[in-house]
């Protein structure tokens, strides 16, 4: 991989010997007039994916002795090993999701 100092001065380099944009007519602004307006982003196959994977987990796990023990625990008050890898595994999935959220924001 290349130095992103390299890319600074390489950046550098051609604003100097940048004169202005090369004229050609008009044709860049016709193209561009005929290009497709822009896809809206379409966000409900992600809600569907959420909300069927959310049930997916829920169905398979609903009858789980870990995780009845872990809750029973939990609202107890008591730490418990069950109770501990339930919380241990909440705080990875919030903490993948948030990290997912901040790679996808990172792109716009």
């Amino acid at each position: 991989m290349s130095d992103p100092h390299d890319d600074d001065t390489i950046d550098a380099l051609l604003r100097q010997q940048f004169d202005g944009p090369v004229p050609d007519d008009g044709f860049s602004a016709r193209v561009m007039q005929r290009l497709p307006p822009r896809r809206r982003h379409v966000t409900w196959p992600l809600w569907a994916g959420i909300l069927v994977g959310a049930g997916a987990c829920w169905s398979s796990l609903l009858f789980s002795p870990l995780l009845r023990a872990g809750w029973q625990d939990w609202l107890a008050g008591e730490l418990s090993m069950p109770a501990f890898v339930l919380l241990l595994a909440m705080a990875g999935m919030s903490a993948l999701a948030g990290w997912w959220c901040v790679a996808e924001a990172g792109d716009r």
